[in-house]
């Protein structure tokens, strides 16, 4: 299975998380702990963990056309959701 990664330097992980979480449990299957969450895609699935000073994220794609596809769609769902801050995202694969 196809993998993706990337820790992304902020003071903002856990609120981030919440955002991203409260936007795709409309249209998506969310499951949400205290400082993690893993969303459900139609192609693949995201890990996210939240740590003292940044967001890690995984992705997870049955084949390797979706992750690319996959990994756009979380980054700028993670701009979106920073506002003013500025997020340095660089997919490791």
């Amino acid at each position: 299975m196809p993998l993706s990664r990337v820790e992304v330097a902020t003071p903002s992980a856990e609120r981030l998380i919440n955002r991203l979480c409260k936007h795709w449990a409309h249209k998506l299957e969310v499951e949400q702990s205290d400082q993690q969450a893993t969303i459900t895609f139609a192609t693949g699935t995201c890990l996210m963990v939240a740590e003292a000073d940044k967001l890690v994220v995984a992705l997870e794609t049955l084949e390797e056309e979706h992750l690319d596809e996959l990994e756009g769609v979380v980054e700028r769902h993670l701009m979106r959701m920073a506002g003013d801050e500025e997020l340095a995202i660089v997919w490791e694969n």
